[in-house]
């Protein structure tokens, strides 16, 4: 199950045994037996752990970078650029948990004074991603020892490697090295994991149908589940707005590692008066962008993760075009090695098309006209996601009131979402639910104790 097959080339790499039942059930027995030893560790030192982690993993930057590309072709810039910004992501936590595990103070209670302590509740079972192996784990990983939780990782299988590695990381930095543990489970294995007592949350970031699993099982044993699902991000387009920039903004936005990003834009909704030039000058900036070898530094879009998620994306594009859609560019795949896809513009996308309501988890997107504002609100809100957004627009106001009605976890205006620790991340509707990064990530596997004090009682008379 877990095998590095590069889709450059589609050649199998190395194959990793899966983990049998006896081994799942050491990883947890150790991941609880280390959570009274971490939990305990002084927070200043937990932060301390955390900040060598960030360091290893800069100064193993180049190797991180190439196991990825060649597990799941991400193009080697980016991939220097993912375990830099993962970092980041890790330093945030070892800089700023400390400060905000600190009791908080509750107000006036007549005479009580009250507080609330952020505590750690055991085991979290993390479930990670293919599409960002490195960034989604630092996510998870992050807050949750931070706080002083113990952890299972099962990463997704084409990332065996970059698993091992991080493993690897954690072990040597943590000063209770089973504080973090990796395992190969198969999803039966995982099924079978979160009723388990010692299994006190589940963080999941993948598929819908992943999700809709995971919460099921959860559900049913009264765990907590943090999940962040797809999205089909609406990028609105005012007519008041400076085209040329925009949509090369556009362009970076949806390429953005080979368009494999939940929260990448998809959407692409212009106002009547400027959606012919914009068209022009999207349809431009896509068809300049060739797939090539993720393994070369000036390569932009690499290929897909695999040859099946390359026939997928392009079964979708199929039906839209059978349908009535009109491709503006692309629509196939390119070359007769590895899973690379040609990016791809559509129009004429109407309700009957998969690819109006489904995800585009690929260089694809679809162009949209409306009439005015009131229609490109009505249209961004129609799917099922609910995840990222972008307006832009020359009117503050007009672009900001566009984006207060938007039906989402997260809304951009006049530019791409700043890619930072401090700003939480999470969706609404299918989408999923839950926050991760910033201080809301930290928020999500605690037990908010709150703690009364009353006055003494008056002393009994002698």
């Amino acid at each position: 199950m877990y095998t590095v097959t590069n889709p450059a080339t589609g050649e199998t790499v190395r194959s990793f045994e899966d983990a049998t039942d006896a081994e799942i059930d050491d990883a947890l027995h150790r991941a609880a037996s280390a959570f009274p030893a971490w939990r305990d560790t002084p927070v200043a030192e937990r932060c301390a752990a955390l900040g060598r982690v960030a360091d290893a993993m800069l100064d193993r930057q180049e190797e991180l970078a190439q196991l990825i590309t060649a597990e799941m072709g991400k193009p080697i810039s980016a991939a220097r650029g993912e375990v830099a910004t993962s970092a980041a992501i890790i330093r945030f936590y070892a800089d700023n948990a400390e400060n905000h595990l600190q009791p908080e103070q509750l107000g006036d209670l007549g005479g009580s004074t009250a507080f609330v302590e952020r505590q750690p509740v055991g085991v979290i079972l993390g479930i990670m991603p293919w599409n960002f192996p490195y960034y989604q784990v630092a996510r998870f990983a992050g807050p949750v020892l931070a706080s002083g939780n113990t952890l299972l990782l099962k990463h997704a299988h084409q990332c065996p490697t970059s698993a091992l590695a991080l493993q690897e990381i954690f072990a040597e930095a943590l000063s209770v090295p089973d504080a973090y543990v990796n395992i190969f489970a198969s999803n039966e294995q995982i099924e079978a994991l979160i009723p388990r007592p010692e299994i006190q949350g589940v963080s999941l970031t993948g598929s819908e149908r992943a999700g809709a699993a995971v919460a099921k099982t959860a559900g049913a044993a009264l765990k907590k589940v943090v999940l962040e699902l797809g999205g089909s991000d609406p990028f609105i387009v005012l007519d008041d707005t400076e085209l040329e920039a925009v949509a090369a903004t556009a362009v970076s936005a949806r390429l953005n590692n080979t368009g494999q990003a939940c929260a990448a834009p998809k959407r692409f909704i212009v106002v009547d008066s400027a959606y012919d030039r914009f068209a022009e000058l999207f349809t431009e900036g896509m068809k300049a962008a060739t797939p090539g070898d993720p393994t070369d530094p000036d390569t932009i879009v690499g290929p897909l993760v695999s040859e099946s998620a390359m026939q997928g994306l392009h079964a979708q594009i199929e039906d839209a075009k059978a349908n009535g859609a009109t491709v503006l560019a692309g629509g196939d795949r390119v070359g007769d090695t590895g899973a690379f896809y040609a990016p791809t513009v559509l129009a004429d996308v109407t309700p009957g098309m998969r690819a109006y309501h489904e995800e585009l988890f690929g260089p694809a997107s679809v162009l949209y006209r409306v009439a005015d504002d009131a229609e490109a609100v009505r249209l961004a809100n129609d799917s099922p996601f609910g995840l990222g957004s972008t307006v832009f627009g020359a009117d503050e106001g007009r672009a900001n009131a566009v984006a207060a009605q938007l039906e989402v976890g997260m809304v951009t205006v006049n530019g791409r979402r700043p890619n930072v620790p401090d700003l939480p991340f999470g969706g609404v509707k299918r989408s999923g639910f839950g926050r991760e990064l910033g201080l809301y990530g930290m928020e999500e596997f605690l037990n908010h104790k709150v703690v009364a004090v009353l006055p003494s009682p008056a002393p009994a008379a002698r």
